[in-house]
């Protein structure tokens, strides 16, 4: 059984920085895709970026150049670097581990 909890969220000024961590217990493999995704409210989950070992991240197109994803195997571990965030930054974002893992999310929100 593998467990993803998400940490790391809360309230940040428009252009300001928070870095989100997902942790997993259980059995995880290095080799697994890894995400995250976010959904703000009253529209569908999207992808934010996603990375596997050893190979190129991946970005949704609104947060290239200001998310960075990344991964500590040995931690079992995964973050997201977000920087000069925006207000429609603000969801919930989600963790994700390949096959079919998720977390319970975290709430980032993005106000004055």
């Amino acid at each position: 059984q593998v467990q993803l909890v998400e940490s790391g969220g809360g309230l940040v000024q428009p252009g300001g920085s928070l870095r989100l961590s997902c942790a997993a217990s259980g059995t995880i493999f290095s080799r697994n895709y890894a995400a995250w995704y976010r959904q703000a409210p009253g529209k569908q989950r999207e992808l934010v970026a996603g990375i596997t070992t050893g190979g190129p991240a991946n970005y949704g197109d609104s947060v290239k150049g200001r998310f960075t994803i990344s991964r500590d195997n040995a931690k079992n571990t995964v973050y997201l670097q977000m920087n000069s965030l925006k207000r429609e930054d603000t969801a919930v974002y989600y963790c994700h581990m390949s096959p079919l893992y998720w977390g319970q999310g975290t709430q980032v929100t993005v106000s004055s």
